[in-house]
């Protein structure tokens, strides 16, 4: 294979294809922040306001039932699934099921940083699924619905029974807007705004289910929470939480930017077309990976492949046969050649996962702009490939 002596002639007119923070909806600019009520307290009436419209509209667009609890806690993804994991194991048993870098972490939460004694570990492999029919749903189970560094995605919620004694903690962040979630089948959920909606970083939510509040109104852990954990006083919940009374100060310019992407996801048509988006997205992925023989999902069932952060194997054999350094050297370069041509940012694999590509599918991404950007994969490979024979 000789080095390709021409790039293609079509760019994306977006290059971002980050799995997070995300790319911005279609059409954003600055001026849809211009609204925001910049040195204003938060508790404010204007700014509790918006607080309290970005938790009704998240309501909305996700379709959460209306008994569910909604509030913007501090830290992104990461600190909502840690508020639920100190704030409400340690009652009972709990399964841990992890299938990637984030599930795994929070395992290494819940035994060495909570250290319970009673936790069951399911794990697997990057590109599969753990046995979810193992799963006791009288215990307490921590899961992510999707895995952000496997492209691996539970199909739906049918594993989880709608009888369980124990509650369920769904790490959600890469899913949400994206998947349909089961409510019924979930007791927490937690996910940033930096992700399907393209917001930014450092803010997460939790919605809790009717069975989680009662589960913190009914049960102490017996560690000591930080304040920016705590959902209780007095044996009580604390209502403002879920009204736009945050525990922390928020930046009302990312909540302004959060509602402008909920606003944009209502005026094209809510849950719906935002999983429509992201389905064609990975469509196009799907075809271009049937079609050539050195690329392949790394997440091995067709029904588990996420439509949002997928991840991609370079599974030429003249690639497999290099030792791990070299496999993962080869996708880096990949990924800089693109990079530098400015067509892909951010497309490399996650530092813990197996070499290759990820490339962000999520409803902010147009699907003309991945279709563009299939051509300078190709040129990209070829060109690399071209380097490592020259190097033989």
């Amino acid at each position: 294979m000789t080095t390709l002596a021409s790039t293609p002639a079509v760019r994306p007119a977006n290059p971002n294809f980050s799995s997070g923070p995300c790319a911005k909806r279609p059409g954003w600019s600055l001026e849809a922040l211009k609204a925001a009520p910049l040195g204003r307290s938060h508790r404010a009436k204007i700014g509790k306001t918006r607080l309290e419209q970005a938790i009704e509209l998240t309501r909305e667009i996700l379709q959460v039932p209306a008994d569910y609890r909604i509030g913007i806690v501090p830290a992104s993804d990461t600190g909502a699934v840690e508020m639920a994991l100190w704030s409400l194991l340690g009652e009972r048993g709990v399964d841990m099921v992890a299938w990637e870098s984030f599930g795994s972490g929070w395992v290494t939460d819940v035994v060495k940083q909570l250290t319970l004694t009673d936790v069951r570990i399911f794990d697997a492999a990057y590109g599969t699924l753990p046995d979810l029919s193992a799963v006791d749903f009288d215990r307490d189970v921590v899961f992510t619905w999707n895995g952000t560094t496997s492209g691996v995605r539970v199909p739906n919620g049918d594993f989880i029974p709608a009888a369980r004694q124990g509650l369920t903690i769904c790490d959600a962040t890469s899913a949400a807007f994206a998947q349909r979630l089961d409510f019924a089948k979930l007791d927490v959920v937690t996910f940033s705004w930096q992700k399907v909606l393209g917001g930014e970083g450092a803010h997460g939510m939790l919605i809790l289910s009717p069975r989680a509040v009662e589960r913190l109104l009914s049960y102490k852990p017996a560690w000591p929470l930080p304040k920016i954990f705590r959902l209780t006083s007095g044996g009580k919940l604390i209502e403002g939480i879920f009204k736009g009374e945050t525990i922390n100060t928020p930046s009302m310019l990312c909540v302004e930017d959060y509602l402008d992407a909920l606003k944009w996801a209502k005026s094209i048509g809510g849950l719906n077309a935002l999983i429509a988006r992201a389905d064609a997205n990975f469509a196009v992925l799907d075809r271009f990976t049937k079609q050539n023989g050195w690329l392949a999902n790394l997440a091995v069932d067709p029904a588990t492949r996420s439509n949002t952060s997928v991840c991609l194997s370079i599974v030429d054999p003249d690639v497999t046969a290099l030792d791990a350094d070299g496999q993962a050297a080869f996708a880096k370069a990949v990924a800089a050649a693109l990079e530098k041509e400015g067509v892909a940012y951010d497309i490399g694999a996650y530092r813990d996962a197996p070499p290759g590509l990820r490339i962000w599918c999520g409803a902010t991404v147009e699907t003309s702009d991945l279709e563009a950007l299939l051509p300078w994969l190709e040129w990209a490979f070829a060109n690399q490939k071209s380097a490592l024979k020259a190097a033989a």
